[in-house]
């Protein structure tokens, strides 16, 4: 298949799990993760109106995006990978979404640089539903606290929850476990689902699924 084939089948998958769980197919944004891909890889994928993109890497992406960006109006960038403090200022100033504020220092460094720069990048917190020890985010029992504290203390606007299940696990119950804090958090966006499992994360109420190796290949 080609890439234009394999976007084409997954914005079909997204539709048909949309409506197997009576939700509206417009309702669950498809990122497509470009990481590991040069700009002559994404480049077919814009032209098939795609214009969602996620990356794991600040430095790889200041590669490739300022470009890509200058190319084509409307591009939305998301961090989808670990941000390291030293880091936070680049991330503000090329992201339009961080998908992975996960600890008090990294928000309150965002929250710092936003003010210096005037950018209001849109924010996610992401959660360890597994409390996998290697794995960036927070502990799911912290998570009210610290969404709460982003939001009275730093006055941080965190608009959705981000999770990454363990892999040798059934994604469902991760996937229902951060519907569950986003309800009690108060936000309403919920990043989850991935090239194996993005059709049940969208019967959980994933608004966004972050899709790369069906739409790109493999790395």
């Amino acid at each position: 298949m080609t890439i234009e084939e394999r976007l084409a089948e997954v914005r079909s998958k997204i539709a048909d799990a949309a409506k197997e769980a009576n939700r509206k197919p417009e309702s669950v944004q498809l990122v497509a993760v470009s990481k590991t891909f040069d700009a002559d890889a994404i480049r077919p994928v814009i032209v098939e109106g795609q214009r969602v993109f996620g990356e794991n890497r600040v430095q790889e992406a200041q590669g490739k995006w300022p470009e890509l960006k200058s190319e084509t109006a409307g591009i939305e960038l998301h961090l989808i990978g670990p941000l390291q403090s030293n880091k936070a200022a680049d991330a503000v100033a090329l992201f339009d979404v961080i998908e992975t504020v996960d600890r008090e220092k990294i928000a309150r460094t965002l929250a710092d640089e936003m003010t210096k720069q005037g950018k209001t990048p849109r924010l996610y917190v992401q959660v360890n539903t597994g409390l996998e020890p290697q794995k960036a985010g927070i502990d799911p029992r912290e998570t009210i606290a610290f969404v709460q504290f982003c939001q009275n203390d730093l006055g941080l606007s965190i608009e959705g929850l981000m999770c990454i299940p363990p892999a040798d696990e059934n994604p469902g119950p991760h996937f229902a476990l951060l519907q569950k804090l986003a309800k009690e958090c108060g936000v309403a966006k919920l990043s989850m689902g991935m090239s194996g499992d993005y059709e049940t994360a969208i019967g959980f109420g994933a608004t966004s699924v972050r899709v790369g190796s069906a739409i790109f290949g493999n790395r």
